[in-house]
């Protein structure tokens, strides 16, 4: 199911509202565990509740959503179980994203590739928000360069779950700050064409960024309270169906 699925009389409607919740869920505006009030939703959203049920039924079916029965919804919660999963999905498919992207990848999307390969900016807290966004984009552009749609739509949706993470609340601005050295090399690798290269720095790349979060996600839970953290930081509990 995608947004393709959503009824197209009432498509437009539908798609604003998946796209408004998604993105205030991406960004941690709708911090996890955050209850969803339908009825609310349609009135802030000035639509029915029909777009907004439509909507997240979408979202439940890409796993940011919970339905829970008789009660509503709420924004699915990470759980230590969820970051070693992402992590392990990115390791599968990103270095093959970038071998890809070194054989197949245009002049064009070269550029866009170097455009978003910038570093943070500052310690300012809205800059940190847009670089973990570019980062996101820039990941996923790179999947698209590869030129094998399954691929890249597989790795889009857990670099949307890993953006979540590091807008959670961990500390991870340095982890993210090395991002910056990490895309250069990888562009170097993708101008040179050299796919083994390209391989090599993105198993790096996520090798070092696995270690730098569960280094945040321990610290985070030997603080009580967890800090602030927007995340259970315990086990994974089953998500209703």
């Amino acid at each position: 199911m995608t947004t393709s699925d959503l009824p197209t009389e009432r498509g437009s409607a539908s798609e604003r509202v998946y796209r408004v919740v998604k993105e205030q869920i991406l960004a941690c505006q709708m911090a996890p565990g955050t209850s969803i009030n339908e009825g609310r939703l349609a009135e802030l959203m000035e639509v029915s509740k029909t777009p907004v049920r439509e909507a997240l039924a979408i979202l439940a079916h890409e796993g940011f959503v919970d339905v829970l029965p008789r009660q509503g919804y709420r924004v699915r919660e990470l759980a230590l179980d969820d970051v070693q999963e992402i992590f392990q999905m990115l390791l599968l498919l990103e270095p093959a994203a970038a071998r890809l992207a070194a054989e197949h990848a245009s002049a064009d999307q070269l550029r866009t590739l170097v455009h978003l390969a910038e570093e943070p900016s500052g310690e300012d807290p809205e800059e940190f928000r847009t670089f973990v966004i570019r980062n996101r984009e820039f990941h996923a552009r790179l999947a698209e360069a590869g030129g094998n749609a399954r691929l890249a739509a597989t790795l889009t949706h857990t670099l949307e779950e890993l953006q979540r993470l590091y807008l959670s609340g961990l500390e991870l601005r340095t982890a993210v700050a090395d991002h910056g050295g990490q895309h250069k090399d990888l562009i170097a690798a993708l101008l040179k064409g050299n796919h083994h290269q390209a391989h090599d720095i993105a198993v790096r790349h996520i090798e070092s960024s696995r270690v730098r979060v569960m280094e945040a996600l321990f610290a985070a839970m030997s603080v009580p309270g967890g800090a602030g953290v927007k995340l259970n930081i315990g086990s994974r509990a089953k998500h209703p169906q």
